[in-house]
């Protein structure tokens, strides 16, 4: 059966296309997703959070080397001239 793609710019033109594929006996189709592959960032993947995980270990961790978030803008987030 022979193919072909339609590239599209609005929904409402799918949404007509697959109005039309009811009359003329044609298959609209997609191609799977790949639920495996996320954003990548600087060539860094980036995977979706665990909501599971108990982050109250942490807390000693930063409370004792009294972590203001003033000092952290000030330290990180600074322009080059």
């Amino acid at each position: 059966m022979p193919e072909v793609v339609v590239k599209y710019k609005t929904s409402k033109t799918l949404r007509a296309l697959k109005d039309l594929a009811k009359y003329f006996d044609y298959v609209i189709s997609s191609p799977a997703k790949d639920q495996d592959i996320g954003l990548i960032i600087n060539g860094v993947p980036v995977i979706a959070a665990d909501s599971t995980i108990d982050t109250s270990e942490l807390e000693i961790l930063f409370s004792e080397k009294r972590v203001d978030a003033n000092a952290i803008r000030k330290q990180s987030w600074q322009r080059r001239k």
